[in-house]
């Protein structure tokens, strides 16, 4: 059975850790919304860590390599991961995808637009989640 040959840009594709504007720890410093987040993640993420599950190790990589940079630079990534997360109602997923967004230099503006389109794709029910990402938007992009 014959294969198509990959495109020139799918061959040349090369995928990489995004370039941070910000780090982790200077996003907590920021925002007490983002620190709480943050922390309780990483306290849960040490729980999954301990069980030592292959299949969980397996998802965990996937996930990182989703949202590395290639043809679609990573930010992009990152605001679709914000409006899927919307349309999910997932609130730790909103705030991750909100936080690495901001961590990539992505404007509020740009964020507020992803989530508009969660807005009209997932309707009214988005809401709640809207009202709480924008509370953690406001902190982040204080001045």
């Amino acid at each position: 059975m014959a294969t198509e040959p990959k495109s020139p840009e799918h061959a040349t594709s090369e995928r990489k850790e995004p370039a941070y504007r910000f780090s982790e720890k200077q996003v907590a410093e920021k925002s007490a919304l983002a620190r709480r987040f943050l922390d309780n993640r990483t306290r849960l993420n040490q729980n999954v860590d301990q069980a030592d599950n292959f299949l969980v190790k397996r998802f965990y990589n996937l996930d990182h390599n989703t949202y590395l940079e290639g043809a679609v630079p990573a930010k992009y990534k990152e605001l679709m991961g914000l409006v899927a997360s919307a349309c999910l109602r997932c609130d730790d997923c909103i705030n991750y995808h909100v936080i690495q967004s901001y961590r990539l230099g992505v404007t509020r503006a740009e964020q507020e637009e992803a989530i508009n389109v969660a807005l009209v794709v997932g309707g009214s029910i988005v809401i709640p989640h809207m009202r709480r990402a924008y509370e953690l938007l406001t902190e982040l992009y204080a001045v």
